[in-house]
């Protein structure tokens, strides 16, 4: 089978449900339970993993949240604060699932290298992030009512300190005695849409770059015998999704105009299609008119067609991991939008609107 190079469990479970649909004619995965809400235009998935439910989609227990926010791939301040809004609530929403309590001490923990953009998301976050720890030791009477004790670690790469980054965490951990730790990191995705587009809430912890195949020891409640809750959105994706994606949209493409273009020619004109009348599964050809278009290959599955792709590529050392050219103002546009949500939902005086007077 293809390696699924993905941090996101809500694709591992899109999957298995396509997996299941070929082998067996089912889309049921025993043990994952998805529930959809819509907040604000912004679709909210829950996905929650059972014991059963791991082998299945290749998730541990426990509660995935998804945003789908394309809005964020803009420079819209007013859906930027609706994203953060909203996450904001999805974040006050999750922490009873961890048991984090209103007055805990947390710890911010900034996965990823600050020297390499795509990675770049955890650092960025904790640059924006309120610490107050210090005062409550220093000054507690610089403190007001509405704020809790939060502290912030960005501890590198492996390559940049030579130390696992789960060991230099679990010392923080062991010194610095929080209750909770929160994990910001970059993600790898296997579908181009949700690049820059999607937000992920996991009660499982992280496993940094397990989604590019590099992975390290995870930052989870069994490794530092607290809670865990990690905040992720993707920004690389590999090769090989690309070009299956792209694939997939020529197929869709095709399709859709056979049905409302008369002419064959005008089959592969590339003009923009309105908001309205994005690709849809349904505008894919039959399985017949699939060979048609692209032969062989036209006539595999989704599986059969990544795998094809990835032993294509693999062995060329083609698989190259891929982040969009608008990575650099995206991250740090992502970053604010996370940092304040995280604020806001640490912070009760914030959310109240009481104001900021806590400074680093």
């Amino acid at each position: 089978m293809w390696s699924l190079r993905t941090d996101l469990a809500i694709e591992a479970h899109e999957a298995a449900i396509a997996e299941r649909a070929v082998e067996e004619n089912s889309q049921a995965i025993n043990g994952v339970e998805m529930i959809e809400e819509n907040i604000e235009g912004i679709l909210l998935n829950k996905v929650t993993v059972s014991k059963e439910g791991e082998a299945a989609i290749g998730k541990k227990e426990g509660h995935y949240w998804t945003l789908s926010v394309p809005q964020l791939r803009t420079q819209h301040e007013k859906w930027q604060e609706t994203v953060s809004s909203v996450l904001e609530a999805a974040l006050k929403e999750f922490f009873p699932l961890l048991n984090i309590q209103p007055d805990w001490h947390i710890l911010i923990v900034g996965l990823g290298n600050w020297q390499v953009t795509p990675d770049s998301l955890g650092p960025l976050v904790c640059e924006n992030v309120f610490v107050t720890n210090h005062l409550f030791q220093h000054e507690p009477h610089a403190v007001e009512n509405g704020y809790r004790k939060v502290s912030a670690i960005v501890p590198g790469v492996m390559g940049l300190t030579g130390l696992e980054t789960s060991d230099i965490v679990h010392g923080v951990v062991e010194k610095a005695k929080p209750d909770a730790v929160i994990v910001i990191d970059a993600l790898a995705a296997r579908a181009i849409e949700r690049i820059h587009a999607t937000i992920q809430l996991s009660s499982t912890g992280i496993q940094p770059g397990a989604g590019v195949g590099n992975k390290r020891k995870e930052l989870s409640q069994e490794t530092l015998g607290i809670p865990v809750l990690s905040i992720g959105i993707p920004t690389v994706v590999d090769a090989v999704t690309i070009t299956y994606d792209t694939l997939d949209y020529l197929l869709k493409t095709m399709g859709r105009s056979k049905k409302e273009i008369d002419k064959p020619s005008n089959s592969l004109l590339t003009r923009a299609l309105p908001a309205s009348r994005r690709l849809k599964e349904e505008d894919k050809p039959s399985e017949n008119e699939r060979k048609l278009y692209l032969g062989f290959v036209g006539g595999l599955n989704e599986e059969e067609k990544r795998q094809l792709l990835e032993e294509v590529l693999s062995p060329l050392g083609q698989n190259l991991i891929v982040t969009p050219k608008d990575t650099d103002l995206f991250m740090e546009q992502a970053a604010n939008v996370l940092a304040m949500a995280i604020n806001s939902a640490l912070h009760s005086a914030l959310s109240e609107g009481k104001g900021n007077t806590v400074t680093h």
